[in-house]
């Protein structure tokens, strides 16, 4: 730099000289300047041609005629292309060129190179690196500098490593800028270890060379690595600076690191850098990752300035510890103060509103929404669709879907899991249909999502095909659609497939136990696979294995040892636990016990109909009327509503639904007919319908009717029409079977000489020859 600073000098020095020169001359000489000049001229276009190399190409940023076309790098002097006062020679010379061809030299193309970077055109920059290798223009490691940033940016990989060849052939000495540059790319690409060979060779090292390898360390998902550089590039002396906290509060993050977080944020400090926007929205990003939303306000309050990123951070993290009330009051207070709200800030108000399942919420921000105008914005409209989806508005949902200029992989995969959520798996599958229609091609996730819309219908052959699909995509090695493979069997009946998938995956997690587990439980079984887990396989129980044993024990009649295991839990028992209490108080006739645990459901689901249900067919069942008419009462004062019963069953791949005194199917004629024909048979076997739980205000004669034409019969009726002889059908159900339905149940199996399979809300029964594998227990 000094050196350019003299010759710069120097320069100036020396037309300062010159003009001198010329106005004596112009004096003593009477007007052979002009001759003097015209030399000079020649002499300096004679130096251009023997040497472009020399002379700075200023065509591309020229702004006004009078600035020269080429300038000396040295000297200053300019020279002009169209100049009438230029040499004849050169005249004739330039006008028998082609258009064009006066070649840029090395200077100018890297500083071409360079403004495409800097305005983002990496495309542009590796298409002109490409073009200066074909003219066989030198390159140093100003060219090499900018290209690699292109490579970078675009997660070029292959194009970098030429680069870098190119750079080793070239014999250019790589200097701090080209090696940090070398560094960046490789990590950016993803590839450390080229990074790390970059990182380890370089004899000098800056802290943009390790801040370069702390970001790609914490891009790569090895946040704990990042910090170890961290500490060791202190340990070297070098000073971070605030891109370098920047990336070490994200590794931070990543890693749930707050103690070391916090250690950071004193260096912040003491460094001063902590007046920086952006390390003041790291900081507020790693505390809110890290689950500190008190240390999060602290910053942001502290904060001086402030720009719509750190609101959405602080309401991005209020969102993801749940607290989407406070996320409200703060995007309320962020408009408060005109801070112009981005597609992310809607987003985070949208998870917000989803979160606390707040639909008004929701369809006003939307109406913000669409007056911003970024209602087309892609991930802003998958946004409002899992946020209606949530809120149980599918109707909502969908006009949003219809309504995307475009839909992604993601807009599906909401779409799907929403049909799901709110028990439309059939709808859900016909989506997916609908999905590879359009040419979208599923992700992991939406094959998850798939298999539990066949699990929630009990589509097993859907499922079997699914699985081919995870098969022949590579993806029966991923865990996640793994365990969602061991849940379709498991609910679809199949625990042969269960156990095929669960012993064929390379790495279970705790979730592949509960899937095994639950799949064992609901077909009665469990107990072994409870234990092994913990004495074999070192893994502790958590609230899912809990709550299977607490449904066991109590199915088996161990209801004392059943509530005990609740009351000892080492978590705080949730609902589900006292649930399956409460259903084996029901099994069981224990009325003392079951009001005791009803109260404990209804106090943590006060608007979950199933506690009540629970109770009073607990009181039905042990002859108080009294009391179940009460708890019903209470139950629609509270105006709790009950889910309506509905159960499907799967037909040459065509999944049907059934509600009770369903008139609608097209062959509810012969429904009708085969129901009437098993009634039949089932008398003469020895049935006798069980009417205690149907309303007692209506003749004997008509509760009958009723039992007759429950949604699981008309179900099983279809199926016995609809399959060959031998094959069982199998049928889903979204509450718990009835008593009546399930002895119904036992006896057609008996009767017909059929297994049947029937999956209710809680548990698999399998039916043959007039036995159940829950041994009545249910």
């Amino acid at each position: 730099m000094a050196e350019c600073y003299r010759l710069t000098f120097e320069s100036c020095r020396l037309r300062h000289i010159l003009t001198w020169s010329h106005r004596a001359l112009a004096t003593s000489s009477g007007g052979n300047v002009r001759a003097v000049a015209a030399g000079r001229r020649e002499k300096l276009w004679r130096q251009f041609f023997s040497d472009p190399s020399q002379w700075w190409d200023c065509r591309p940023e020229k702004v006004n005629s009078n600035y020269p076309d080429f300038k000396h790098k040295h000297t200053q002097d300019g020279l002009w292309l169209v100049d009438r006062r230029n040499p004849t020679w050169v005249r004739a010379q330039l006008a028998a060129m082609a258009p064009g061809t006066v070649q840029l030299d090395m200077f100018s193309w890297n500083r071409r190179l360079a403004r495409y970077v800097k305005a983002g055109q990496h495309e542009k920059t590796i298409e002109l690196y490409q073009e200066m290798q074909q003219k066989g223009t030198s390159r140093d490691n100003f060219t090499f500098v900018p290209v690699l940033n292109a490579c970078a940016s675009l997660r070029a990989l292959e194009a970098g490593r030429k680069v870098h060849e190119e750079i080793i052939q070239s014999g250019c000495k790589a200097d701090v800028f080209v090696g940090s540059s070398l560094v960046d790319m490789y990590a950016k690409c993803g590839s450390l270890e080229d990074a790390q060979r970059v990182f380890s060779k370089m004899p000098t090292r800056d802290a943009v060379t390790w801040t370069a390898m702390i970001l790609g360390h914490v891009k790569c998902g090895q946040g704990q690595k990042a910090l170890e550089l961290f500490q060791q590039m202190q340990q070297e002396g070098v000073e971070p600076d605030s891109v370098t906290f920047v990336g070490v509060l994200n590794a931070c993050a990543s890693i749930f690191a707050l103690e070391e977080g916090r250690h950071v944020h004193e260096q912040i400090i003491e460094t001063g850098c902590n007046s920086d926007v952006f390390v003041g929205n790291s900081l507020v990003d790693m505390y809110a990752k890290c689950g500190s939303m008190e240390d999060a306000e602290r910053v942001f309050n502290k904060m001086l300035s402030r720009n719509v990123v750190t609101w959405n951070t602080m309401i991005l993290g209020y969102v993801k510890c749940g607290q989407g009330s406070k996320a409200l009051e703060l995007f309320q207070q962020m408009q408060q103060e005109g801070v112009q709200s981005d597609p992310v800030t809607f987003v985070g108000v949208l998870n917000a509103c989803a979160s606390m399942v707040a639909l008004e919420e929701g369809r006003h921000t939307h109406g913000q929404i669409i007056q911003s105008g970024y209602e087309s914005v892609a991930f802003v409209g998958n946004s409002l669709i899992d946020m209606y989806a949530k809120c149980g508005s599918i109707e909502d949902a969908k006009r949003v879907f219809n309504k995307l200029p475009s839909r992604d992989v993601v807009s599906w995969n909401v779409m799907i899991f929403g049909h799901v959520k709110y028990g439309q798996g059939q709808k859900a599958l016909e989506l997916f249909r609908q999905m590879q229609e359009e040419g979208v091609q599923p992700t992991p996730l939406t094959l998850v999502g798939v298999l539990n819309a066949c699990a929630s219908v009990v589509a097993l052959e859907e499922g079997r095909r699914t699985h081919d699909w995870v098969i022949k995509s590579g993806w029966d090695s991923n865990v996640f659609v793994g365990n969602s493979l061991i849940d379709m069997y498991a609910k679809c009946g199949s625990m042969v497939d269960a156990l095929k998938v669960f012993n064929k995956m390379p790495f279970r997690d705790v979730v592949t136990w509960n899937a095994m587990i639950g799949g064992y439980a609901i077909h009665g079984h469990g107990l072994r696979f409870y234990s092994s887990m913990s004495t074999v396989y070192m893994i502790s129980a958590n609230l899912q294995h809990y709550t299977c044993m607490v449904d066991l024990l109590g199915r088996a009649g161990c209801l004392h040892e059943a509530e005990n295991m609740v009351l000892a839990m080492r978590y705080k028992p949730q609902v589900a636990a006292w649930r399956a209490l409460l259903g084996a108080c029901r099994i069981h006739g224990n009325v003392e016990m079951g009001e005791r645990v009803a109260k404990q459901v209804l106090e943590l689901e006060p608007k979950n109909a199933a506690g009540y249900v629970l109770l009073s067919n607990l009181y039905t069942a042990t002859g108080n009327r009294d009391l179940s008419e009460n708890i019903e009462r209470e139950r629609k004062e509270r105006s709790v509503k009950k889910h309506p019963g509905r159960t499907w069953i799967e037909v040459d791949n065509e999944v049907h639904t059934f509600v009770v005194d369903d008139q609608h199917h097209p062959q509810m004629v012969e429904i009708h007919a085969e129901l009437k024909r098993l009634s039949g048979l089932m008398h003469d076997a020895g049935y006798v319908p069980d009417t205690n739980f149907v309303l007692h205000d209506v003749e004997e004669e008509e509760k009958v009717f009723h039992l007759c034409h429950h949604s699981e019969k008309l179900a099983i009726a279809f199926g016995l029409i609809n399959s060959a002889p031998g094959t069982p059908p199998c049928i889903r159900k979204n509450l718990r079977v009835c008593r009546d339905c399930h002895t119904s149940t036992k006896f057609i199996s008996k009767v017909v000489g059929r297994a049947i399979m029937v999956r209710d809300a809680n548990r698999f029964h399998h039916f043959q020859d007039g036995e159940c594998s829950c041994r009545d227990y249910w």
